[in-house]
């Protein structure tokens, strides 16, 4: 149990800043830059801590109706932290600074083009969550304890890829990457693991 509290608050800080991230590339990337924003407030059921996870808008053009962590691509000249604080305010109402950061996570390179990156966030007001109806359909607080179950991710094989595909088990849903790698890796981060994910595979229908 991660009682959503300071204590847990700095416990969370300390793992984020223990972590050692995957260094830039050098070189520029092809990719476009995104970044997600791994937003942790109470569960509403208690006072656990939990992620904020969205399922998005059936009219949007790309990747509608499937689950993700609020966030979008990179403006021109916006780092991942800018980026993840403003898509959290326009798609949930979460007005942020860049004292509520606790850290970042690695790059994940995806399927479609963008490299993501993962910025955790510190959420303490969780009465002003408004999800945008334009981009979020409906908004879920996944308990951490939740994602630290034993069975709470697998690992199929797929014949498309040579890399593994990861699930996450979200009640009656499969949730893949990259939002089960970076929530994956989160995991792993609160346990004090240095787990990378970057060769986590997606399914075939996020390739496009």
């Amino acid at each position: 149990m991660r009682p959503f509290d300071d204590a847990t608050r700095r416990n969370i800080a300390e793992a984020c800043a223990a972590f050692a991230r995957l260094p830039d590339a050098v070189e520029p990337s092809a990719l476009k830059r995104a970044a997600v924003a791994i937003a942790l407030t109470a569960t509403g059921e208690g006072d656990d801590t939990a992620l904020l996870l969205t399922l998005r808008a059936a009219s949007l053009r790309a990747h509608r109706g499937q689950w993700a962590l609020p966030g979008g691509r990179c403006d021109a000249g916006e780092t991942p932290v800018e980026a993840a604080l403003r898509e959290l305010n326009e798609e949930l109402g979460l007005r942020l600074g860049s004292g509520e950061v606790l850290g970042q996570l690695d790059d994940y390179p995806t399927r479609s083009g963008y490299l993501i990156t993962p910025v955790v966030v510190w959420a303490a007001d969780s009465a002003a969550i408004a999800p945008n109806p334009d981009e979020v359909a409906s908004v879920h607080r996944i308990a951490l304890a939740t994602i630290e179950r034993d069975d709470a991710f697998d690992f199929v094989a797929i014949p498309e890829s040579a890399r593994r595909v990861i699930r996450f088990h979200h009640q009656r849903s499969l949730i893949h990457a990259p939002t089960a790698a970076l929530i994956y890796q989160f995991r792993e981060v609160l346990a004090g693991r240095h787990t990378r994910v970057r060769e986590l595979e997606q399914p075939v229908f996020a390739w496009k």
